[in-house]
């Protein structure tokens, strides 16, 4: 986990700033907040305080209760000086809004205000989120400002299009949603250490397309969602990781190296080639069984053949290849969506498959599975089977990688990267 610093300055979306820090937080991150007096007309600092159980710090001279530590750490027993040691805690500082009194101030140099001081003396991965009316944001003096930051290195989030806060205006100068926010300071900060440091992860996710012309495809209705929760959730744990993504239209964890494909064969080919040097594989992607013998090269058009019928063919077992050709010390999960005798059947595929567990879904229950934001599974292993409760997909990918975490202590496996 990242330790955020956010600055917050005078700009009506500064209540983004709040929402910001309620992600930040519920994502593991500890956060901590300036604002400057200005802000506290837009947000009251009670608010961030809530929000991320630590005192927001304003005025350069009042005492942090905490002595500059983030929430979960263990304050230092002398009193330092409070701009600077809670910027020496930092694992990056974003300033979001950036007003542009802010940004002119930064850029060069002032230090006037909690805020601005600490952005001076940080010497962790800076960002700047502008926020302000299109005309104040085109002016020749912010965009100066902003090619002067960019000059030294701090990363600039830049602003969105859309309606802006005067009445009737639209135009460049929105601040970015929370979620975009939050990917960039993950993007920027430094890559946290963890237990699986020096693992080498491989993830599938989606639903594989296989194509009957130019416009219709055969495919299936897995999101890529748990997939998607399962790499950012063994990235969080400092593994290297890489996502082979079947038609996933959402974006990539930050830090995840992505791999688009959209066939089966193409996942099979994606899959072989990162397989012999990954430590451990999590099948989540849903490859089809059957794909048109042939593909025809032009629309088909109704009117012209009246009834279609298709001549499919079996598609590769890409998991059972992959576990038939598996070395000494990899680790390999697989998923079953499943509507009926769902148990006996992720038995089956365990041993059919040859992996070491098995993730069982229910995809006739419409509140999980599929599309939705939580899960619900059972992780069927040789030793027995796991009930994992309904939660959201993050939660269910943390208890499937405790289960791959204890297979391979059981196993013996070791975790250093694969040559």
């Amino acid at each position: 986990m990242a330790r955020i610093l956010l600055g917050v300055s005078g700009g009506i979306a500064a209540y983004k700033a709040l929402e910001l820090a309620r992600l930040a937080t519920k994502e593991g991150h500890p956060v901590r907040v300036l604002m400057t007096p200005t802000a506290e007309r837009f947000v009251g600092s009670a608010s961030f305080e809530g929000i991320v159980g630590a005192p927001v710090l304003i005025d350069e001279f009042e005492r942090d209760p905490t002595r500059g530590a983030f929430p979960g750490d263990q304050p230092p027993e002398h009193d330092p000086i409070g701009h600077l040691e809670v910027v020496a805690n930092a694992d990056a500082y974003l300033v979001a809004p950036a007003s542009a009194n802010t940004l002119a101030k930064l850029a060069a140099g002032i230090a006037d205000s909690m805020v601005t001081t600490s952005f001076l003396a940080c010497t962790a991965p800076r960002l700047v989120a502008p926020a302000m009316n299109d005309r104040m944001y085109r002016d020749a003096a912010t965009q100066a400002n902003l090619a002067t930051l960019r000059q030294r290195g701090i990363t600039v989030i830049e602003p969105e299009e859309g309606a802006l806060a005067s009445r009737g205006e639209h135009g460049l100068g929105r601040l970015p949603e929370p979620r975009a926010l939050l990917d960039a300071i993950e993007a920027a900060a430094p890559r946290p250490s963890g237990p699986w440091d020096g693992m080498r992860v491989l993830v599938s996710a989606g639903g594989t397309r296989e194509p009957i012309d130019p416009v219709r495809f055969i495919g299936n209705r897995s999101s890529g969602r748990m997939g998607l929760a399962l790499a950012e959730r063994a990235a969080r744990r400092g593994a290297e990781v890489t996502l082979v993504a079947a038609n996933v239209s959402r974006p990539a964890p930050p830090g995840v190296r992505r791999v688009d494909v959209e066939t089966a064969a193409e996942l099979a080919d994606a899959l072989g080639r990162e397989f012999d040097s990954a430590d451990v594989l999590v099948m989540a992607a849903a490859p089809a069984d059957f794909r048109p013998k042939r593909a025809v090269g032009e629309k088909i058009h109704r009117e012209a053949t009246g009834a279609l019928e298709l001549d499919l063919e079996a598609t590769e077992d890409i998991l059972a290849a992959l576990s038939a050709r598996r070395s000494e010390g990899q680790t390999i999960v697989g998923f079953a969506a499943e509507t009926e005798a769902g148990l006996d059947r992720a038995r089956e595929k365990l041993d059919r498959k040859g992996a070491d567990a098995i993730v069982l879904n229910d995809v006739s229950r419409s509140e999980i599975g599929f599309e939705s934001t939580e899960n619900e599974v059972v992780i069927v292993e040789r030793g027995g089977e796991h009930q994992v409760a309904r939660a959201s997909k993050e939660r269910v990918a943390d208890a499937i990688l405790d289960r791959v975490e204890a297979l391979r202590k059981s196993a013996g496996a070791r975790s250093e990267p694969r040559e």
